[in-house]
C-alpha cells in the first residue's frame, strides 16, 4: 500500500519550511519510526519519520525545497522490500528527473568518500561531514555493515574540540581545504539557512521599530563565585548537578521583573502588554544560529531547576531537538557573550519583548572597596530596552536591583 509523506502541520506563527535532508533515498529500505527527512523552519528543524515498514517510493520535494503545512513531499510503500543505499526510483516527472539526477551526484560523492578513506556515509552524516570539512576516513562508523551515521560524525566533531583538537574547518577558517594557487583569493558562497535568515529579519526588525536604547552598570561577582565554592559539592551530590551562573541570573531576574513590570511587558500594536508571570529566554549559540529557548515560571523553581533546564535546552539545542514550543513566548530574555569572551556589548530587543539583559566575561580588576584598592573579578551588565515602553529611570533600577542581589544573595533569598 502507499501512503504519502507529509510536511507536519505547522503552528500558526510558521508559515512555511524548506527540506533540508533526505535521510533515506527512493528505493531504500526503512523500519518503522526512521527517520526519513529534515524539514528546516525559521525556529527549528521538524522531523519526519517512517509511517511503517517499507521503502521510500518517490520523493516529490527535493532538499531545498520549499512547502507548506502538511504538503505532499513523497510517497511511502509500505511492506515493500527495498535495497538499502540505493537510489532506484523511475518517475517519469521532470520533478523526479531532477532528483535522480541529484542523488546520482551524492552516489558519486559517496563513491569518493569510500575511495578515499573507506567510508560509507549515510547522507545526513555526508552533509554534516561537508559542513565541518570532516574526513569521513577519520571516522569510525557504529552504524549497519560500518556506515558513518550522522551521529557519529557529530561526536567526532565534538570530540576534537573537547580534546583540543581541530577539525579541518577550524584549521582552514570554516572554508575547505582546496590547493590555491599563489596570488588567488578564493570565495565560497553558502546559501543562508532559513533560521539564519529569519533571525537577521528579527533583528533588522526590532531596530528599525523600537526605540532601543541600552544602559550599563557592572557586578561584583566575589560573593556567587563564593558561594558556588562553598556549596558546590554539597549541590552536586545532592541535585546532580553544577551550580552555575545563570540560575543565579534568572533568579535576580525574575525578582527585579516583579518589582518593574514595564520590564517584563510587551508591546502588541497599541497595546502594552504586561505579564503576570516571569517566562525567561536563554539564548543559546548553535552550529545554526541564535536559538531562545523558554524556561517557563521561574518564579516557581529552584537554582537546581533552572540549572537542570538549561542543561536539557543545552542538550536538545545542540542535536537540533528543540520544538516550536520551546521557543514559544517569553517575556524577558538573558545572553551571555561572555562564554565567548566579550567584555561588552549592546544586546538587541527580542521581540516583542521590551528588554533583553546581556551577562559578560568576568574579568579581575581594580576596584575601591571600603576606601582600599582590591582586585575584585567583575563583570559588566548590559540592559537594552524599548524606551516605548520602559522609562530609563525604570531602566536603571531594574539593572541596579539585579547588581544588589547578585553582590548579595541573601537579598534573593529574603525578597529585599
Amino acid at each position: 500500500m502507499t501512503t504519502e509523506i507529509k510536511a507536519p502541520v505547522f503552528p500558526e506563527s510558521v508559515a512555511e519550511g524548506t527540506v533540508a535532508t533526505w535521510h533515506k533515498q527512493p528505493g531504500e529500505a526503512c523500519s518503522r519510526d526512521d527517520l526519513i527527512v529534515d524539514i528546516e523552519t525559521d525556529k527549528v528543524v521538524l522531523e519526519v519519520v517512517a509511517p511503517a515498514d517499507g521503502v521510500i517510493e518517490e520523493i516529490v520535494k527535493g532538499e531545498g525545497d520549499t512547502v507548506e503545512s502538511g504538503e505532499v513531499i513523497g510517497k511511502f510503500k509500505e511492506g515493500a522490500e527495498g535495497k538499502s543505499g540505493a537510489s532506484e526510483s523511475k518517475a517519469g516527472t521532470e520533478k523526479a528527473e531532477a532528483e535522480n539526477a541529484g542523488a546520482d551526484k551524492g552516489e558519486a560523492k559517496a563513491q569518493q568518500s569510500q575511495d578515499s578513506g573507506d567510508a560509507i556515509l549515510s547522507p545526513a552524516a555526508r552533509k554534516l561531514a561537508d559542513e565541518n570539512n570532516v574526513d569521513p576516513g577519520a571516522v569510525k562508523g557504529t552504524g549497519k555493515d560500518g556506515r558513518v551515521t550522522k551521529e557519529d560524525v557529530q561526536n567526532h566533531v565534538d570530540s576534537a574540540k573537547s580534546s583540543g583538537g581541530t577539525t579541518k574547518a577550524e584549521t582552514s577558517g570554516a572554508m575547505p581545504e582546496v590547493n590555491v594557487a599563489a596570488g588567488e583569493r578564493p570565495e565560497k558562497r553558502v546559501p543562508m539557512t532559513r533560521l539564519r535568515a529569519s533571525i537577521a529579519k528579527r533583528l533588522v526588525n526590532a531596530q528599525q521599530t523600537a526605540a532601543m536604547l541600552t544602559t550599563f552598570n557592572e557586578v561584583d561577582m566575589g560573593p556567587i563565585m563564593d558561594l558556588r565554592k562553598q556549596y558546590q559539592d554539597s549541590f552536586v551530590k545532592r541535585h546532580d548537578i553544577k551550580l552555575g551562573f545563570m540560575s543565579f541570573f534568572a533568579k535576580a531576574a525574575t525578582e527585579a521583573l516583579k518589582r518593574f513590570p514595564a520590564v517584563n511587558a510587551s508591546i502588541d500594536g497599541n497595546d502594552m502588554v504586561y505579564h503576570g508571570y516571569q517566562d525567561i529566554g536563554v539564548a543559546v549559540s548553535t552550529d545554526r544560529g541564535l536559538v531562545v529557548p523558554v524556561i517557563r515560571d521561574v518564579d516557581a523553581l529552584g537554582l537546581a531547576d533552572i540549572e537542570k533546564t538549561i542543561v536539557d535546552y543545552g542538550t536538545k539545542a545542540k542535536g537540533g531537538k528543540l520544538s516550536i514550543d520551546d521557543m514559544t513566548g517569553g517575556t524577558f530574555t538573558i545572553t551571555n557573550g561572555g562564554i565567548f569572551g566579550s567584555l561588552i556589548s549592546t544586546p538587541i530587543l527580542n521581540p516583542p519583548q521590551t528588554a533583553i539583559l546581556g551577562m559578560h566575561k568576568i574579568q579581575e580588576r581594580p576596584m575601591a572597596v571600603n576606601g582600599k584598592v582590591e582586585i575584585r573579578p567583575m563583570m559588566y551588565l548590559a540592559l537594552s530596552y524599548d524606551h516605548r515602553m520602559v522609562d530609563g529611570k525604570e531602566a536603571v533600577q531594574f539593572l541596579v536591583a539585579i547588581k544588589e542581589m547578585l553582590e548579595d544573595p541573601a537579598r534573593i533569598l529574603l525578597d529585599v
